[in-house]
């Protein structure tokens, strides 16, 4: 955004274009420069380019032989070879302080202009119609362009917006008029010779630039006492801020206004365009062009991009449009109740620039508020700082219809999505980067639904059992195929920390739902679940709080003991001098690691040092406790449904890693070898832990067996998936097979995703 200062001073006059026949163009991806790098290259000029990012309009320009740099660097400026011959031309978007390419031609001593300096110059033979105003510039210019090419008077025709019938925002012609898009943003129309001039309406609006009102109309009034004497001010007498301006204008005028809410069928909806109609049709007197003709190609103009634009016409209509202002947005939304009456109307809506919503927090709720549904979303700022007290947030406060309140814009064809319902007429809009949202919505909708879903198994990670979480994964992933699912391993450590890469997890072909199968720290304990939440992915097992609750030995232990269930008496050491008060035999292990890492017997106190160390060599904090010596079980929780316990009976009679995860070093009976009722407590208390540590999915808790009593030594919130894990056996044991067992869990994640909406 330009700065009165920086126009005064840091561009070249426009009269130094003169001679110039190489151009290069900063942010030439833009619409205004896309058409301005069109118009030189038509002319026989030499351009190129740069901007931020790739889009189809760069792409285009590279197919029509103007080079596109993307990136923003001076290095393509220093390339040149005569630099005398070149001019570089600047979008207002560009902030001079940061641009590289700007502080290159200030080394260089390549002149720079704006893009209406460059486009000013260009028209300078033509009879220039410019139309300005706050509302309807694009619409006004394109109709008008229209109208003169029906009439046969081939216009050149320069639009802000892509106008689909042209082809672009810009259409060559070869006739003496030119019909150009003025805006009275940052004073750019006042490099423009207007023979006519078309105003709108007058509202404030721009006040990061021209401040006030006052400051505004006096900019348009000097821009349109720059008509000659053979020239006219055209105006809106129903506008006040026009007819206002016209009373102060010295020279011609003709005010217009909508007489019986216009006669023509428009291919564009509402009344401010039938208005626009009425604007471009008085404009179009004064050319000389055969009026039948031209009405005709105003009634057959099919309107701009962003310009209540129908991407989708169906059961849900999907709409998106450029409108900012609160008058627009009641323009908007009028046009779209008397094309669809009896729909709900969904707004998605994005303000552009605090300095516009500042002073209009007001006007911005009372417009809205003839939608059904309003979905707001954080103010785009461009280059502005966010000003204090001003968000999104006060415009939803004032609101009386109903409203959300969604502060990234990237979760919104999610969010939407999920809102939608059958009938409904969903339209974005705004000014700012909200462009991206309704063409998403459409991906969203068309993303594939039914028996099958698309399920990223999440594996590996960084903790003590990786080694286990690649099998789990392995296996998962093939079940999941089998069932038809369309499953992907993932490596979420080499994504994260190798590649740096979560493209898999985002945007429209990120995966219905995340299947964990990691294991230990970072995958158990919530942090891994933590990401998923921030991604806005439905995943398997239980949220992050109980996650780290149940990691947390000590922290599990005590609530349990806080609810009468039986815990082995213990301590827990955060360095290697504090005291230890359990008595041998007892068993060491890490307070945070899978149920066997680092895990000791200590037989007798001669072990106990070394079994201390191998515990710290995990983690900062150890559990030191009795080791109850009975019949260890393991009971499995399913979807808030216990399962048969398994009885575990390790060769060497102690269960470490070793025992646990080498086929064959344990016994696993199913169900354990326990009288009925005792099967039936275990269940019981391993249902009651789930519930208590707030757990979902499955979940296995670790129990020991002494005559009548049941003491629980900890709950597991991702159980193994391999081939010697207890989950799976309990679950074959009540007659569910690997794969059921794995589509059990993939529909309680997305069923605990859908109840959230």
């Amino acid at each position: 955004m330009r700065k009165p200062e920086e126009i005064a001073t840091a561009f070249a006059p426009k009269d130094a274009l003169d001679g110039k026949t190489e151009f290069f163009l900063v942010g030439i991806g833009g619409a205004g420069m896309s058409a301005l790098a069109r118009m030189l290259n038509h002319r026989g000029y030499k351009v190129s380019g740069t901007d931020s990012t790739p889009s189809p309009d760069t792409e285009r320009l590279s197919r029509e032989g103007i080079s596109v740099h993307i990136g923003h660097t001076g290095e393509p400026l220093k390339a040149l070879l005569d630099r005398s011959s070149v001019a570089v031309i600047l979008t207002d978007a560009i902030d001079l302080k940061t641009s590289p390419e700007f502080n290159s031609a200030l080394q260089l001593g390549i002149p720079v202009f704006r893009r209406s300096q460059a486009l000013g110059w260009l028209l300078r033979d033509k009879k220039v119609i410019a139309v300005t105003g706050t509302h309807g510039k694009t619409t006004t210019t394109g109709m008008l362009g229209s109208a003169l090419i029906a009439a046969g008077l081939d216009p050149l025709v320069v639009v802000g917006a892509n106008i689909p019938q042209f082809g672009g925002p810009v259409r060559e012609g070869n006739g003496e008029w030119a019909i150009v898009e003025a805006c009275e943003a940052y004073d750019s129309f006042h490099d423009l010779s207007p023979h006519d001039v078309v105003l709108t309406n007058l509202e404030l609006d721009h006040v990061d630039f021209h401040e006030n009102y006052e400051n505004l109309r006096a900019s348009v009034l000097r821009f349109v006492e720059n008509i000659p004497q053979d020239g006219k001010l055209i105006f809106c007498a129903e506008d006040e801020g026009a007819a206002d301006l016209a009373k102060r204008f010295s020279g011609s005028k003709i005010g217009y206004v909508l007489n019986g809410g216009g006669k023509a069928e428009l291919k564009i909806p509402g009344r401010h365009n039938k208005l626009n109609r009425t604007g471009a049709l008085e404009a179009v007197r004064g050319t000389g062009a055969d009026m039948t003709l031209a009405e005709a190609g105003i009634n057959e103009f099919q309107g701009a991009e962003r310009r209540l634009q129908v991407l989708s016409e169906g059961d849900i209509t999907v709409i998106d449009d450029y409108a900012h202002h609160p008058t627009e947005i009641a323009a908007s939304l009028s046009a779209l109740r008397d094309r669809y009456p009896g729909r709900r109307l969904v707004v998605v809506y994005q303000p552009h620039l605090y300095s516009r919503t500042a002073p209009l927090i007001a006007e911005f709720a009372h417009a809205l508020d003839a939608a059904d549904l309003v979905v707001l979303t954080d103010i785009y700022p461009a280059r502005e700082e966010p000003i204090p007290g001003v968000s999104s947030a006060r415009i939803a406060e004032k609101l009386s219809t109903a409203v959300q309140y969604v502060p990234s814009r990237h979760l919104l064809p999610l969010k939407v999505a999920r809102l939608a319902r059958e009938g409904d007429v969903i339209v974005g809009m705004g000014a700012g980067n909200i462009s991206e949202f309704a063409p998403r919505l459409l991906e969203e909708f068309s993303r594939k639904s039914g028996a099958s879903h698309r399920v990223a198994v999440l594996f590996a990670g960084d903790s003590a059992e990786r080694e286990v979480s690649i099998l789990s994964g392995k296996a998962i992933h093939r079940a999941l195929s089998q069932l038809g699912h369309d499953s992907t391993l993932i490596d979420i450590t080499e994504a994260l920390l190798g590649k740096g890469d979560l493209s898999a997890l985002i945007g429209p072909n990120r995966p219905d739902v995340a299947f964990l199968a990691v294991h230990g720290t970072h995958g158990e304990d919530g942090a891994l679940q933590g990401l998923l939440e921030l991604l806005h992915i439905p995943y398997t097992g239980s949220t992050l709080l109980p996650s780290a609750i149940a990691m947390d030995k000590a922290v599990t232990k005590a609530m349990l003991q806080a609810h009468g269930i039986l815990v082995p008496a213990g301590s827990k050491l955060s360095n290697r001098a504090d005291p230890v008060n359990v008595r041998v035999p007892l068993i060491v292990k890490p307070n945070a690691q899978g149920s066997t890492v680092g895990l000791s017997f200590v037989e007798n106190s001669d072990q106990l040092s070394h079994a201390l160390d191998q515990a710290f060599a995990y983690g900062d904090e150890v559990l030191v406790e009795e080791w109850i010596k009975g019949i260890e079980i393991s009971t499995p929780v399913l979807n808030g449904q216990p399962l048969l316990p398994v009885e575990i009976t390790p060769v060497s009679g102690f269960y470490d890693f070793e025992s646990k995860y080498t086929p064959g070093a344990t016994e696993e009976i199913c169900p354990a070898r326990l009288p009925e009722h005792l099967i039936r407590k275990s269940q019981e208390l391993a249902l009651k832990v789930h519930h208590i540590i707030g757990c979902s999915g499955a979940t296995r808790t670790d129990m020991i067996v002494r005559g009548e009593e049941i003491f629980v030594l900890e709950i597991n919130t991702l159980p193994g998936m391999t081939g010697t894990s207890l989950l799976p056996n309990s679950a074959a044991a009540e007659g569910i097979s690997f794969e059921q067992l794995c589509q059990r869990l993939l529909e309680d994640a997305l069923r605990r995703d859908a109840a959230k909406t």
